[in-house]
């Protein structure tokens, strides 16, 4: 059956007001992050974490409320019962517009702010329904590389001295030269004696696995290669990053306990010891977007400034990355506060 020019213009009209919405979207969600950013930044070591994160939480909700979505928080602050505010399953956005499923973290690196470490974000990814994996907040292995390595240079299956090996020769240089992040805990004191023993470089860092994951794809950086065990969620979040600009993920979740365990079974998660790729944990429409709380690798902090007219307002830096285009955007911001 021919369609008629009318039903044509409408089709045409239809989709392009869908990708409208989608562009927009990748755009405000920069807005979300921007408002936990904010909120977060003004206690910037005050030695509370607690509130540090309660008012990320608090900004990215009245945040979310203003967006023509229909989303779902599939990692959030936690089960319903455990979290007041953007909890798993909890809906977000005006309830009409494109279903979106949202993983966040709106203070990633609640100690960091508290003490005014470097590298604190407040970060979020969004996909198409059904596009993010709903990882259960237990542990992840985790091993990244940075783009332009052949396909299945890393895998967790293997030692950390073979994933090294394996991109040092593909780099074309001794391991000596690869640097590897790791987070600085007792439980890497194994990890990082294995590194060091066959020459590579590890920079270690105290908190903020995100920026750590991130830190592979940037060339300004000396980073190669992120190995170690951090949250599942981040893990997620970081892999929705990895989707839009390029890398590897390896990820394995890490079970403590038989709690942990029937947790990961309740969100339909039966093989336990299942090694997730990148597609794995983020595939479809991938959007991605941080915000700096204190100044680090990936982005510089909240800022508060004051103009000659004495008009006081706070500058925020942003990154939001978009899989299907490969777009990533550098974003400055300045908001009047009084």
């Amino acid at each position: 059956m021919n369609s008629s020019p009318d039903t044509d213009l409408g089709a045409a009209k239809q989709a392009a007001s869908d990708n409208a919405i989608q562009r927009v979207l990748v755009l405000e969600m920069v807005r979300v992050t921007e408002a936990a950013a904010i909120a977060a930044a003004k206690l910037i070591g005050r030695g509370d974490e607690k509130a540090a994160d309660a008012a990320a939480v608090e900004a990215m909700r009245k945040a979310f409320d203003t967006l023509y979505m229909d989303g779902t928080v599939v990692i959030g602050e936690g089960e319903r019962d455990e979290a007041p505010m953007l909890y798993i399953g909890e809906k977000v956005g005006m309830g009409k517009g494109p279903k979106i499923d949202i993983a966040l973290d709106p203070l990633e690196g609640t100690t960091i702010t508290a003490k005014a470490g470097p590298n604190a974000l407040a970060v979020l990814a969004a996909a198409e329904e059904g596009c993010l994996l709903n990882a259960p907040d237990v542990y992840m292995d985790k091993l990244a590389v940075g783009p332009g390595y052949p396909e299945g240079i890393i895998d967790l299956a293997k030692s950390a001295t073979e994933n090294v090996l394996a991109v040092a020769a593909a780099k074309g240089c001794e391991p000596s030269q690869i640097n590897v992040c790791v987070l600085d805990r007792p439980r890497h004191a194994e990890l990082i004696a294995e590194l060091r023993g066959i020459g590579c470089g590890v920079v270690l860092i105290g908190d903020g696995d995100v920026a750590g994951v991130i830190a592979v794809t940037d060339e300004e950086t000396t980073v190669d290669m992120y190995m170690g065990q951090g949250g599942a969620p981040e893990g997620v979040l970081a892999a929705a990053a990895l989707r839009c600009v390029g890398g590897q993920f390896n990820g394995r979740l890490v079970f403590r306990n038989d709690d942990e365990k029937a947790r990961a079974r309740k969100w339909g998660i039966t093989d336990l010891d299942r090694i997730y790729k990148l597609e794995d944990l983020a595939k479809g429409d991938c959007i991605f977007a941080a915000t700096g709380v204190t100044s680090g690798s990936l982005l510089d902090g909240v800022k508060r400034r004051r103009k000659p007219t004495g008009e006081v307002y706070m500058t925020t830096e942003s990154v939001v990355m978009r899989a299907s285009s490969g777009t990533v955007r550098w974003i400055r911001g300045e908001h009047r506060i009084g």
